[in-house]
């Protein structure tokens, strides 16, 4: 039988009664043997039954903080337990059972605390990892999903929860590249088709992580999209090349424009038509260098998009003034959000040659739709479409790059400055043959709250 501490301190003071009064007994029958025998055993019944009351009464008495304070402990400890940490016991009895409760009050505190802390920055962690484009995945052993981002329910399911479900079901009906990238136990770089209609294709890396916790093994999945991490790489590789060619013309172009204009003055007395002919050549071609350098020099230096709500209808109003074109559907409702400069330049770009594309200039069309990426990102595309010769397949992947022209007197930058100004836009831009012929530019901007 489990006894509590106070019943235990009764109990033993009861116990020290009796034997109290037995040895007074004891003694009193040793001292003074008659006057023991002269005394009833009712009398020391009566005796003995008095002496245990009043000590279980004063036990009681003294007991009863004590007991109270046990009790209380005994609750909060219960309800640390129970993960909850809001108790507050009453601070009562002698000054150890105070300090007990002050220290168990201050450690409640103290822990309650410390679980809002690690709940604040659990909140966080989520939200960081939701919000990260980056696909994760948790898996046990059994290739069962314990934890999934929004990317990567977007990727497998179209947004629906897919905790609990297993990996080879998820990957049913997915494209053959993602199947086998996602089977192979090693990470690396895959190329995916794009989830866009005739979009471009996506480039992804994969990495593994196997960790234990609680015992089990979990595996970790990360995927991510480096399609624009690419693109952006190579673009920085060609902004380099053109400020290093771009400074090194500019250092012979200027003395040849100096030496030109002194050439001028030192030979006007002569008046020598052949010798001006010379000049004005050289004159001609330093001009054109360095607007050459200068378009270059643009592409290099391109700065930031400065954002702003634009009005889709005086922007394409504003358009119609350069170019003829034919715009299809209602434009949006709701403003763009972008650097007007920057995207007229970009429609004015790509305006100019659609009507340059043999192409007749009814045939040219602007078309301004919102539009839901297959992730669940919102947007507005923008698509010119001519109906000229259209592209070679074999200079379709090769148009948006630098230096990159089949014009005799193109400088290649046109449609890189394009794609370049819509990526600092976080958008994307796409070039596609038509049937049965022309040319479709697609380009696909952000909303506003991104």
């Amino acid at each position: 039988m489990n006894l509590s501490l106070t019943s235990k301190l009764i109990l033993g003071n009861l116990v020290a009664t009796l034997l109290g009064m037995s040895c007074i007994l004891w003694l009193l029958a040793s001292v003074k043997p008659q006057l023991f025998a002269e005394l009833s055993g009712l009398v020391i019944a009566a005796c003995l039954l008095f002496g245990i009351l009043l000590s279980w009464g004063v036990s009681h008495f003294m007991t009863r903080s004590l007991n109270k304070g046990l009790k209380a402990l005994e609750v909060g400890l219960l309800n640390f337990k129970d993960n909850d940490f809001s108790v507050h016991i009453p601070i009562q009895g002698d000054s150890q059972l105070k300090s007990l409760a002050s220290l168990f009050n201050e450690s409640a505190a103290v822990l309650r605390r410390e679980r809002q802390y690690i709940y604040q920055r659990e909140l966080l962690l989520d939200k960081v990892i939701q919000s990260s484009p980056n696909v994760m995945l948790l898996l046990d052993d059994r290739q069962r999903v314990i934890y999934a981002n929004d990317a990567a329910r977007h990727l497998f399911a179209q947004g629906t929860r897919i905790e609990g479900g297993l990996l080879p079901d998820l990957l049913e009906g997915k494209s053959e590249e993602l199947v086998c990238a996602l089977s192979n136990p090693k990470g690396g770089l895959f190329t995916l088709p794009s989830q866009e209609e005739e979009g471009e294709d996506e480039t992804w890396h994969l990495s593994r992580g196997r960790f234990l916790l609680n015992g089990q093994y979990h595996h970790l999945i990360l995927l991510k999209q480096m399609t624009r991490e690419l693109n952006r790489q190579e673009v920085a590789v060609w902004k380099k090349v053109i400020r290093i060619i771009s400074h090194e013309l500019n250092n012979s172009v200027a003395p040849i424009a100096s030496m030109v204009k002194s050439g001028r003055k030192i030979t006007a007395h002569l008046e020598d038509e052949k010798l001006q002919l010379i000049f004005d050549t050289i004159e001609d071609r330093t001009h054109h260098l360095s607007q050459f350098i200068f378009n270059y020099a643009r592409f290099a230096k391109l700065p930031l998009p400065k954002k702003s709500a634009v009005d889709w209808v005086k922007f394409t109003a504003q358009l119609a003034q350069h170019f003829d074109f034919k715009l299809i559907g209602e434009l949006p409702q709701q403003s763009g959000y972008f650097d007007l400069i920057q995207l007229e330049q970009v429609l004015l770009n790509l305006l100019k040659n659609a009507h340059e594309s043999g192409s007749a200039p009814e045939d040219v069309s602007l078309h301004i739709y919102s539009h839901l990426l297959a992730d669940g990102v919102s947007g507005v595309s923008i698509e010119v479409k001519d109906a000229g010769t259209g592209m070679p397949p074999e200079v379709l992947p090769q148009a948006l790059l630098p230096f990159y022209s089949t014009k005799q007197s193109g400088t290649g930058l046109g449609l890189p400055l394009c794609r370049e100004i819509i990526e600092a836009h976080d958008g994307r831009i796409s070039l596609h043959n038509c049937e049965p012929k022309g040319l479709l530019v697609r380009i696909w901007l952000p909303n506003s709250e991104l």
